[in-house]
């Protein structure tokens, strides 16, 4: 009596037949064809918007010309505004920066139990809308110009509370993907003091969700409005507002050319991303 060779008693599974995988390949097509235009319709419907802009802003007398891109420069106005915005823009990072991540470290190491209430009262700001905020600020803001000045740049106080919502999660989701404790201890133990562990420890470990949270105060600060324009302040958006009043074009080559930046800073976050992504490949080979 012959015994079957072991290829013809396994048993035949549905990918290995022939006709299951010539059925497969139209369902891989249709699949890929249907992502393809997922793709293609979220192409349209962003972008043409930015086309529309960019030649309503190139529309002139006698042909298409550069001239309310040139007026950007020009503006001195508007050259101040977005320099007072791109400052804004720094000095909020750079305050959020030192409330979320020393708070954050904190409550993940020795208050874990409040960080449910950190984050309700990091919240906030995205559930209030902007006009209680600048009733409830006005008043302050009457001791803060009277301590620091009429400058636009104190600003950066309110806006460091608007992007709370934003930075407290993105900081705290990158330390709780890292043994935070571990390295804190080791690190206290070797003798270096709390803010030797933010600085040499805690920060380079976080630092794909610290470019998050930085970039997504950026966008904010850049694109403010309503609370600027209330408290009569002049920021990039304010003045793009009045701009629009008496000179359309240049309104908007500047909206467009600040979509631009904040999409150069998007390219440049996921560059950062990749880059840190890989480097830590390499370290675990």
């Amino acid at each position: 009596m012959t015994v079957p060779a072991p290829d013809l008693l396994a048993p035949t599974t549905s990918a290995d037949r022939p006709d299951a995988r010539s059925a497969a390949r139209p369902r891989r097509r249709r699949a890929g064809g249907s992502r393809w235009l997922v793709l293609i319709a979220f192409g349209v419907f962003f972008l043409l918007p930015l086309f529309a802009m960019l030649e309503f802003s190139t529309r002139g007398v006698g042909g298409r010309n550069l001239a309310a891109w040139r007026a950007i420069v020009q503006n001195a106005d508007l050259v101040a505004a977005i320099t007072i915005s791109l400052e804004l823009a720094v000095l909020t990072v750079v305050g959020m920066l030192l409330l979320v991540v020393p708070v954050a470290t904190w409550a993940h190491l020795r208050l874990p139990h409040l960080r449910r209430l950190i984050e309700f009262i990091c919240l906030l700001p995205l559930t209030i809308p902007a006009i209680v905020l600048v009733v409830g600020i006005a008043p302050i803001y009457a001791w803060v110009t009277y301590l620091f000045g009429d400058s636009p740049l104190t600003l950066a106080f309110v806006y460091v509370i608007l992007v709370l919502p934003y930075a407290y999660r993105a900081i705290d989701n990158g330390l709780g993907a890292i043994d935070l404790r571990t390295l804190a201890e080791a690190a206290r133990s070797l003798g270096a003091a709390w803010p030797t562990v933010l600085a040499r420890v805690v920060v380079p470990n976080i630092r794909g969700a610290l470019v998050s949270a930085s970039f997504l105060s950026v966008a904010l600060v850049l694109g403010e409005f309503t609370i600027a324009s209330l408290l009569n302040f002049n920021n990039m958006q304010v003045t793009i507002n009045l701009l629009g009043k008496r000179d359309a074009p240049v309104s908007v080559a500047v909206s467009l050319a600040a979509l631009l930046f904040a999409f150069v800073l998007l390219l440049a976050l996921s560059f950062v991303g990749r880059r840190r992504g890989s480097s830590g490949v390499t370290e675990e080979g």
